[in-house]
């Protein structure tokens, strides 16, 4: 199964099967959530051509960080508490440098994954991202921060779930954890790389729920490799939405996620509240389905 690696013995209901061709996805319609208990249906709309053309503004995106930093070193200093950066679909930590930079400038004490490119959960790859989160957590004595990117966010989310006493909070950036598993452009370089067939897999739906931990999905409706709704989290208590104009491959070292990033890391252990959206924030940022 295609998250077999990561899942419990738990019973879920099973995900709706995908139809036979995909449908352009609509950048300006709402967001599906949860209510009560229930569960949005799949949705199965990939990000359009020229959405996908969009993603080579990406440097443009680097290039407004480094123009921002000035405004990016008032974020909250930080603690010195590990935070793990996981990297997305056939990436490495190279794609990582600069947020985990920004990061450490902060005062956090943060990490690679240090496993390559990442190729999915292949044989033994989850095993030694659980020992990382038991390492980091054993050398600080304190819980860790889990960033994941795109398919590293996913990542981030199950190991969040599978060690609750390890994990402090989870940031995912336009991680592909809920919808449909083809409403994305890459699900065919993930079954190439991968060997897992997202498509034929019946436990994707259990990834839409948040991990016990506090929970921050940053997100762009002009995201060109996953659709939006797949980053959307549910309402539940401790997870959140916050919603940018962003690339997908540009989330990364964006100004506006670092500033979010930076914010979120700086919550005390004990006393997280959601995303504060008001005054010159609601310029640059939308939040969707908070929870306290």
């Amino acid at each position: 199964m295609f998250w077999q690696p990561f899942m419990t013995m738990r019973t879920r209901r099973q995900a709706t099967r995908a139809p036979r061709s995909l449908r352009i996805a609509d950048p300006r319609e709402e967001a599906e959530t949860a209510d009560g208990g229930g569960e949005a249906e799949a949705d199965s709309r990939a990000p359009s051509a020229l959405l996908m053309l969009l993603e080579s503004r990406a440097p443009w995106e680097w290039a407004a960080s480094i123009a921002a930093l000035p405004w990016l070193a008032q974020a909250p200093r930080g603690d010195a508490h590990p935070v793990l950066v996981l990297p997305g679909l056939a990436a490495g930590d190279a794609t990582t440098v600069a947020l985990r930079q920004y990061i450490a400038a902060l005062g956090y004490a943060a990490y690679p994954w240090d496993l390559g490119l990442n190729f999915g959960p292949r044989a033994g790859v989850i095993e030694q991202c659980r020992a990382l989160v038991r390492e980091l957590h054993a050398r600080h004595g304190e819980r860790v921060s889990l960033i994941g990117w795109s398919l590293g966010g996913v990542f981030a989310r199950e190991l969040a779930k599978e060690m609750p006493r390890a994990t402090r909070c989870v940031i995912t950036l336009g991680a592909p954890f809920a919808g449909h598993p083809r409403a994305t452009n890459a699900w065919r370089l993930y079954r190439m790389v991968s060997g897992h067939d997202p498509v034929s897999d019946q436990s994707f739906a259990t990834l839409r729920e948040p991990p016990p931990a506090p929970t921050t999905s940053l997100y762009s409706r002009s995201d060109g490799i996953v659709s939006w709704r797949c980053s959307v989290n549910p309402q539940r208590p401790q997870a959140e939405n916050i919603e940018i104009v962003a690339s997908h491959l540009g989330l990364g070292m964006h100004p506006l996620a670092l500033y979010a990033i930076a914010d979120r890391l700086a919550q005390p252990i004990d006393g997280w509240q959601p995303f504060a959206i008001e005054g010159a924030r609601r310029w640059f940022f939308k939040g969707n389905g908070a929870g306290t």
